[in-house]
């Protein structure tokens, strides 16, 4: 069963505007995010599992599910909750071996082909993106609202939309289909991260309610 992806932050330190990565999850999990996955970028390895540390800690205190970007052997390590692959990371049978059955592993899926290849391989969950302009990758690849629909339409996996999200347009990739929304910056580098993530928790619970009563 994959985790609660409503508000899915992934938390980058690269990305935080030079504030504590710390301070920012905690504020993020009392504003009710539901999910948490550390990306790390650049950095020496030992500085993310210190950091990984408090993060996996404060999630359980708080009964988040805390996954890590890309690195299976960082998560087997930490013991976190799960992984999120992109389409060049170790694929998604090797992650369930190394991580055991109950992992969560999501994968990066732009199109129904990628989509359809996770779901084969094991996949409890789908990040596709990206949704709208976003300033957290370099030249993203945008599919709109249309691409994200059509890697909904083509899986049975939940999917989570990513790129530019904000409280302001988590509504219509809901009304897409899409389970929740994964964001950086829209938290991140808020002024208020709390109030920015319980922003986004009432848009997408407003809407998957409203999807619910169609």
């Amino acid at each position: 069963m994959p985790p609660d992806l409503r508000v899915y932050l992934v938390l980058d330190p690269a990305l935080t505007s030079e504030r504590s990565p710390l301070e920012i999850a905690e504020a993020a999990l009392r504003g009710g995010i539901t999910a948490l996955q550390l990306r790390w970028k650049v950095g020496p390895l030992r500085e993310m599992l210190r950091l990984g540390e408090a993060l996996r800690d404060l999630c359980r205190r708080y009964g988040v599910p805390f996954l890590i970007n890309d690195r299976v052997d960082v998560a087997m390590v930490l013991q976190a909750d799960g992984v999120h692959l992109g389409q060049e990371d170790l694929p998604p049978e090797a992650a369930r071996q190394l991580l055991g059955p109950q992992a969560f592993i999501g994968v990066s899926a732009r199109t129904p082909e990628q989509a359809r290849a996770a779901e084969a391989a094991g996949a409890d969950y789908l990040g596709t993106g990206s949704v709208f302009p976003t300033i957290s990758k370099v030249n993203p690849t945008l599919i709109g609202l249309n691409g994200l629909a059509a890697v909904i339409c083509s899986t049975r996996l939940p999917v989570v939309a990513i790129g530019g999200v904000n409280p302001e347009n988590a509504a219509a990739c809901i009304r897409a289909g899409a389970a929740g929304v994964a964001v950086i910056s829209a938290i991140a580098q808020a002024s208020d991260p709390e109030a920015a993530a319980r922003a986004l928790r009432q848009a997408v619970d407003q809407a998957l309610a409203e999807r619910g009563r169609r």
